[in-house]
């Protein structure tokens, strides 16, 4: 398994992928659209095939991480990708990173919580305004739960 930034050829990949698993090439979150091709990020590859994603973004010292997607779950990817992303906050002098996930994102949440991070904040009902911006977002996840709520995440870095 390979890592690597992000490159402007990966751009079409990126479209398609997020379009695959978030519905469409955006990502709203938090009354926020974002089009994942056209941040920093990093690709994990196991040999030529391309299997994980996360993108962030950073302004005034914060980075937050707009997405991660891995398709070989459990296999480290995820933690990996994420660790990327805080190796370079780092070397940024970022003060924090933070997200955002849903309520029904049950293994997202475990997943943070292990990697360190804090639960903030729960934006209550707030996945109805992101709605009005991305009507693709659907009313009930694969696991039955509906999807209402974001649940904001912190990781604090020792930079300031």
């Amino acid at each position: 398994m390979t890592f690597r930034k992000i490159n402007d050829n990966d751009k079409k990949w990126i479209d398609k992928f997020i379009k695959a698993h978030w519905g469409s090439k955006q990502v709203v979150v938090h009354k926020t659209i974002y089009i994942p091709s056209e941040l920093n990020g990093f690709i994990a590859e196991n040999r030529t095939e391309k299997v994980g994603l996360i993108t962030y973004q950073i302004i005034n010292r914060i980075c937050e991480i707009v997405s991660l997607d891995s398709i070989k779950e459990n296999e480290g990817v995820g933690t990996r990708l994420v660790e990327l992303v805080i190796k370079q906050a780092k070397e940024l002098n970022c003060k924090k990173i933070w997200l955002v996930t849903t309520n029904d994102n049950i293994k997202a949440i475990y997943f943070y919580q292990k990697l360190g991070f804090q639960m903030v904040k729960v934006h209550v009902n707030a996945v109805a305004e992101s709605r009005k911006i991305k009507p693709e977002i659907p009313e009930i996840a694969n696991n039955g739960l509906l999807i209402k709520d974001e649940i904001e995440f912190v990781l604090k870095l020792n930079y300031g």
